[in-house]
């Protein structure tokens, strides 16, 4: 059961074993997808390790850890119509590829469909899953699931086209929520976003991650999203759900301090969400307030 309509990409630092493993459960699909790998400037030996155990898979090494701009290197190698993002920690389970390739097949306005994220060793629902599947978003009669606000890049096949028509994700935000500003572009340009239960992809988290760093990068990240693309009523209320819940601490303040000092950027690079696509966002705002699963922690 080879699929060739579907390109595996992973970014990767400094986390050898577990990019070994990812790279096994992707090597042993039916769909046999192509897999490219960006070595974000790890120093553990990780690409001398892909090269010499999947000399198959795509390595690129740009030298320097460029975050989530790393799939964007990527992207620009792939030729196939769609993409799979996945991390080093996290696998797609088989038939999933083909699955997500047969909705964007039938449904040309959809550019991105998001799995089911099952947790491991003990095979568990991520908490995110119940929010994707009961996303409040309202969608067209014709979209296989549920609509989505944003997507989770380490569980999504996109459109290859579409990503790269929104620019990708932005190189400012690095990593961190970097998909809303490009989810909502990608409304903006009339895509449409959606869920689908049926497909499913593997996360073993790793434990070697900053998770201090991913919380202040996470929160200055929102603070952008919101400055660059939401009206000001709505940023307003936002940034005053932030400044209220995040956890009192140097890695919040120093969130808050790098948003402030890009103020500049923000005002000549924002541009207001068309209406209909500003309309949906509203309609999240009740689930991200109620929601553990985003909360700020770490």
């Amino acid at each position: 059961m080879t699929d060739p309509r579907t390109t595996v990409v992973v970014i990767t630092h400094n986390r050898r074993p577990e990019l070994l493993r990812t790279l096994g459960h992707l090597a042993g699909l039916p769909e046999r997808p192509e897999v490219i790998v960006t070595d974000n400037g790890s120093t553990d030996g990780t690409s001398a390790a892909v090269a010499r155990h999947h000399p198959r898979v795509r390595l690129l090494r740009p030298g320097r850890n460029l975050g989530a701009v790393g799939r964007n290197l990527a992207v620009r190698q792939v030729r196939t119509p769609y993409v799979a993002f996945c991390d080093d920690d996290s696998w797609w389970a088989p038939g999933s590829l083909t699955g997500a390739a047969d909705l964007l097949d039938r449904h040309s306005a959809l550019a991105a469909v998001t799995a089911r994220i099952v947790v491991e060793p003990h095979g568990t629902e991520d908490p995110i899953v119940e929010e994707l599947r009961t996303s409040p978003v309202p969608g067209p009669a014709w979209l296989p699931g549920p609509a989505l606000g944003s997507f989770l890049a380490a569980a999504t096949v996109l459109r290859t086209d579409a990503f790269r028509r929104a620019g990708g994700f932005h190189p400012r935000l690095w990593l961190g929520g970097e998909e809303e500003l490009l989810a909502a572009d990608l409304a903006a340009a009339g895509w449409w976003l959606t869920y689908a239960d049926h497909l499913t992809i593997h996360h073993h988290p790793s434990v070697v991650r900053d998770a201090t760093r991913r919380r202040r990068d996470g929160i200055r990240n929102t603070l952008w999203f919101t400055w660059l693309r939401r009206p000001l009523r709505p940023a307003l209320r936002r940034t005053l759900h932030l400044a209220r819940t995040v956890p009192r601490d140097t890695a919040s303040l120093r969130a808050f301090a790098e948003a402030a000092a890009a103020l500049p950027w923000v005002l000549r690079e924002r541009r207001v969400l068309p209406a209909e696509v500003e309309a949906r966002l509203r309609t999240l705002e009740p689930a991200q307030r109620r929601s553990t699963a985003r909360s700020y922690t770490g």
